[in-house]
């Protein structure tokens, strides 16, 4: 790391002897993560924004103020920022089956009885997490078991990466759906003429829209219940990724009545509603906390439910290729929609076909270097003779280091040895621009950032497996997993002149830890705790 120098500090007003401000921090050990990644000792905070930084003798002599905070030598980082998640996704998942890291599909169902029993009814049982890659035999589980224990009460449980469910008969029997019916991309899966309830990415819709409408109480306590465990993780923004139109206004009442702090920037979701909403028409909506500038469009599906689009079959599954979500003729229709605007479009793409795809779609329009942001959310598996398409037209790469560490238990299975070496190439991505912004796409991952942390440096689990390091080659420093966890993933939402560091100017998104993370040994990362979250200046954790 740098030697740590101090920042000459710089005032708005030179002759504003002892300024009364809103919030002085000293005694600290300030990651500024601006372009040197220097340290700085205190800052002076105004209006929910960074006012001066500097020494601590510059700063308490500068400035006064009725909230001073003496951080004992603590260290201080921006604001982390998630560069992918489901924030409402996640807020939802609270009032669900957890069903995050099930052993089996037998006390997958106990736990849905568990909730049928605290809320009884014959409302929908809806559940989230399971994933068949961690029972015995790795098998798909089917809706026999659901069917006995619910016979006329709807039950739909999703799988972690939200790629698959399970629903049972009768929640099949609302939607209308019958053995043999087909959706482009999706599966309705059949065994010996039956449905077995297995719904794989596009069919998984056709029985969402049987779920009755979300209330306004039931956003207010999805949204609040998650930001106060983002808050406790350090997390300040948060990218959330394929709302609708519906959802915004709720997020920003929310939001205007103070009920809502969490800065967010929003992907609206690739959806005819969206394209008439004045969120579109009026291209795009900005407040102090809202950014509603992208449009979330899913290429393919996961790599764990097979639904991931490759260019050769799968290891383990013979002939079988995965799918698109859509037609290449509908990715390229929303690319000549988007061109002109500034809206960003960012496709979920896993697999190397998929990549492939959606990277010639938005060569085709971007023509060459540009500065319109365009995104590949995941890019996770790619042929190396595709990585150039990312430097030659400025496209970012959008990646999750937990799903690298998550995933590499059974992804050799699904890709073998060769095509496994193009996957979750994080340093290679980084090469491309320079430049990598780091998420979790929780609630598919657990929203913890230091997991992130772990997993970009050391590609290591919470386990410490493997002691060596998963595909190391492709490993991140710490300065730029801090980078991708702050003014990298800003600048993937253009919001880097607000967020993303502590600078004068921009917002005081900040955050307290008690370990230094650039220092801390690698088997202690987990063990750093924030102490305090703050955001426009003010304490949120």
């Amino acid at each position: 790391m740098r030697n740590v120098f101090v920042i000459v500090i710089v005032l708005f007003c030179s002759s504003c002897i002892n300024q009364r401000v809103d919030l002085i921090v000293h005694h600290a050990q300030i990651y500024t993560v601006n372009n040197e990644f220097a340290i700085a000792e205190a800052m002076a905070i105004q209006d929910g924004k960074i006012l001066a930084i500097g020494t601590n003798d510059d700063i308490l002599k500068e400035y006064q103020s009725d909230s001073v905070v003496n951080a004992n030598n603590a260290i201080i980082y921006p604001g982390f920022i998630d560069a992918h998640a489901h924030f409402l996704g996640y807020g939802q998942s609270l009032y669900a089956v957890d069903l995050m890291f099930v052993p089996s599909w037998e006390e997958a169902i106990e736990r849905v009885k568990a909730f049928a029993v605290k809320h009884p009814g014959k409302g929908w049982i809806r559940g989230r997490g399971w994933d068949q890659n961690r029972f015995a035999g790795k098998q798909f589980p089917t809706n026999t078991a659901l069917n006995i224990l619910f016979p006329d009460r709807p039950v739909i449980l999703e799988r972690v990466d939200g790629h698959a469910s399970i629903a049972n008969d009768y929640a099949l029997a609302l939607a209308g759906v019958k053995a043999g019916q087909t959706i482009e991309g999706g599966q309705f899966t059949v065994q010996n003429g039956k449905l077995t309830g297995l719904l794989i990415d596009n069919a998984v819709g056709v029985i969402e829209k049987e779920v009755p409408a979300t209330t306004k109480e039931d956003y207010k306590n999805w949204l609040t219940a998650a930001q106060q465990n983002c808050f406790a993780t350090g997390l300040t923004t948060i990218t959330d990724c394929g709302l609708s139109p519906e959802d915004v206004e709720y997020v920003d009442a929310l939001q205007k009545s103070d009920d809502l702090k969490m800065r967010l920037y929003v992907m609206l979701s690739d959806k005819p509603s969206t394209y008439t909403s004045k969120y579109f028409t009026d291209g795009g909506y900005v407040t102090d906390r809202l950014a509603v500038k992208g449009i979330k469009v899913y290429g393919d599906g996961a790599l764990g439910s097979r639904g991931a689009c490759l260019l050769q079959p799968y290891s383990d599954k013979a002939g079988w290729q995965g799918f698109l979500l859509s037609s290449p003729a509908h990715f390229d229709s929303v690319a000549a929609k988007l061109i002109n605007t500034d809206f960003q479009m960012c496709t979920h793409a896993i697999g190397d076909s998929a990549n492939r795809t959606i990277l010639k779609v938005y060569a085709k329009y971007l023509k060459g270097k540009n500065d319109k942001r365009w995104r590949i959310e995941h890019a996770q598996i790619l042929n190396p003779a595709d990585f150039h398409y990312f430097a030659d037209n400025n496209i970012i790469p959008s990646v999750q280091p937990t799903h690298a560490t998550s995933d590499m238990y059974w992804a050799g299975d699904r890709l073998g040895v060769e095509r496994l070496k193009g996957g979750y190439a994080f340093k290679q991505l980084l090469a491309q621009n320079n430049w990598l912004p780091l998420g979790t796409d929780f609630p598919v991952e657990e929203i913890n950032p230091f997991k992130t942390f772990l997993a970009a440096v050391a590609r290591q689990d919470a386990k410490g497996f493997p002691a060596s390091g998963f595909q190391m080659e492709n490993a991140l420093t710490r300065e730029q997993t801090i980078r991708g966890m702050t003014i990298w993933a800003a600048k993937a939402n253009r919001m880097e002149k607000q967020v993303g560091s502590i600078e004068i100017g921009k917002k005081a998104d900040f955050i307290i830890l008690d370990k230094d993370l650039m220092k801390v040994p690698t088997d202690s990362i987990l063990q750093v705790k924030v102490l305090k979250t703050y955001l426009n200046g003010e304490r949120v954790f």
